[in-house]
């Protein structure tokens, strides 16, 4: 009589193979490409790009008949350090954490010392850490009250939305103040405007930093401007509240606030910052009175607009980019001068004689 069986050859190993992890099938690979290519280890290590000493680690522990040899170990320490308090000091522990729940080990373990318990800080927190994995301490849950500084609501600004691109000047124009300080106690609040596209500042300096002075500024912004303003982004600060909220929804301009503590996300104007401090502030030898300030500052800024050459912009001046630009896209709402073309010699024309010379 004759009994055929309905298991494979081989059948069996592929069982096991096909209960191991990825990297035990890996290093199964290894071992058969070993033996496949007369036992040769330098071969297979230059083939899987492992080193001889990885190679026969796993060559000593792998059993032929027991695939899982080739599957990673605990690491876990043989001998596993035991807790060295007592019942009773983990009790005062959670007594005291139950009745302060937000103190931490550093504040418990002085109470702790004052009850006379011989304790370190250290011991205190493995306690704490100890009771949390058991479930026996918990926290309590907040109850939604917050004690912070209420943000005042904004009738008019809004988050920039995510699909609101600034691909024209004007679209985005970044503002901000600076503090200078040309004496002990003495602050000057310095506004700076900038337009994220075509790099062009406006520039004014105030005595104080309020809404009344930042709607001033909003005046000066749309006068100097060479093309229309469409979008205003500014931080929380108080002077971009008030009648300054109120001057930008009057005149139909997008008032963008930027979320608390985000000052990278109006970074062109932060750089601007930068510039003007170490480019104008720190080299300026004359009187800081305001208005002799803000005549040099017009000058800094002719300069900036038309002289200064721009990495981002490829080393063109923002004129130079606005003009570029104009010339390729046939617009002809740009304001500038066309007699600024020699390096800023002379002030820009008003807005219709510059149209007319820059044409359509």
């Amino acid at each position: 009589m004759q009994i055929i069986t309905s298991r494979l050859p081989g059948s069996g190993r592929l069982a096991k193979v096909l209960v191991l992890s990825r990297m035990a099938k890996q290093r199964l690979k290894w071992m058969d490409y070993y033996q496949a290519r007369r036992e040769n280890a330098a071969l297979t290590c230059r083939y899987f790009g492992i080193s001889r000493q990885t190679f026969y680690r796993w060559k000593r522990r792998y059993d032929p008949r027991d695939l899982t040899s080739l599957e990673e170990r605990s690491h876990r320490p043989r001998q596993v350090r035991h807790p060295t308090w007592s019942p009773e000091l983990a009790r005062a522990v959670l007594e005291i954490r139950e009745q302060r729940p937000r103190w931490g080990k550093d504040k418990l373990a002085v109470l702790l010392r004052r009850e006379d318990w011989q304790v370190s800080t250290s011991m205190v927190g493995r306690i704490l850490t100890s009771l949390k994995t058991r479930g026996v301490l918990r926290e309590p849950p907040a109850n939604g009250i917050s004690a912070r500084k209420r943000q005042r609501s904004r009738p008019y600004a809004v988050r920039k939305p995510k699909e609101y691109q600034a691909r024209e000047p004007g679209d985005i124009v970044q503002v901000d103040t600076l503090d200078v300080r040309p004496l002990p106690g003495v602050i000057l609040k310095h506004f700076t405007a900038r337009d994220v596209v075509s790099r062009w500042d406006v520039l004014e300096v105030h005595t104080r930093a309020t809404a009344t002075t930042a709607k001033a500024f909003l005046d000066t912004l749309q006068g100097r401007l060479p093309f229309p303003l469409k979008a205003i982004q500014v931080d929380g600060g108080s002077e971009f509240q008030g009648g300054f909220e109120q001057a930008c929804q009057e005149r139909g301009l997008h008032l963008f606030v930027l979320p608390p503590r985000s000052p990278k996300l109006n970074g062109h104007v932060e750089r601007a910052q930068r510039t003007h401090t170490e480019e104008f502030y720190e080299l300026y030898p004359d009187d800081l009175e305001i208005t002799p300030l803000n005549q040099a500052l017009r000058e800094w800024e002719r300069v900036y607009n038309y002289v200064r050459p721009h990495q981002s912009l490829g080393y063109l001046t923002p004129f130079e980019y606005l003009r570029a630009r104009n010339a390729s896209t046939n617009k002809a709402y740009l304001t500038l001068s066309a007699n600024s073309r020699a390096a800023g010699k002379s002030r820009p024309q008003t807005r219709q004689s510059a149209a007319m010379a820059l044409g359509p």
